[in-house]
């Protein structure tokens, strides 16, 4: 089903919707409180200013979405596709992004506050000085990201891809490093625990007694 209308600053609740297509459609500063999208479409949509609090978005596309300065709560975007996405101020708040990928969006100025992003694909986009402490990237593709000054204590990375990160000045103490290769990657001024280092160290054939 396809639906062609405007939905600008109302407030949509409860909401169980499954295969819709909401392409082109205009969400501007429009409230969404417990809905439910699964195999939705929002190609193209205006989503800017709008608030989703716990909201699930299932096996979605959002390419080419326009979600700057939006505001996402407890929401769930699993499995989704936001390839292009406009994303400038947009906050997410223990939000749920497993799966989901980001290629090619607009990332600049996102704030990212908990919540679980593991097996997401953010290559090359910047979280650079975010507060991303207890946070879960288990298997995220993390190539070429800008984490400098990246606050990462206690996170999980455990099996996330690296490669090519820039990690200057973060803080990684107590993160879950596991199936990853410290030598691999550029520690310098990175603040890591004395497991880390033993790890590290042992990794570089040094007899740790």
């Amino acid at each position: 089903m396809r639906i062609d209308a405007s939905f600008d600053s109302l407030t949509l609740a409860d909401l169980d919707l499954e295969d819709v297509r909401f392409d082109n459609c205009s969400f501007e500063g429009t409230t969404f409180r417990n809905c439910r999208f699964v195999r939705c479409t929002f190609r193209s949509a205006k989503l800017m200013d709008a608030v989703t609090t716990s909201c699930q978005f299932d096996q979605c596309d959002l390419s080419g979405v326009n979600l700057s300065g939006s505001s996402h709560e407890n929401t769930a975007l699993t499995n989704c596709k936001l390839a292009f996405a406009q994303l400038f101020s947009v906050v997410f708040r223990e939000c749920k992004l497993v799966g989901s990928s980001f290629e090619e969006a607009g990332f600049s100025g996102v704030t990212v506050a908990g919540g679980d992003w593991s097996y997401v694909n953010l290559r090359y986009h910047s979280l650079k000085e975010q507060d991303l402490r207890r946070m879960r990237f288990i298997g995220a593709d993390l190539f070429g990201c800008n984490l400098e000054k990246a606050d990462l204590r206690e996170a999980d990375l455990s099996n996330s891809i690296l490669g090519s990160v820039k990690l200057k000045g973060a803080d990684i103490r107590g993160a879950n490093v596991d199936g990853i290769d410290l030598r691999s990657l550029e520690l310098k001024s990175v603040k890591i625990d004395l497991a880390q280092a033993i790890s590290l160290a042992r990794a570089h054939g040094a007899v740790v007694s």
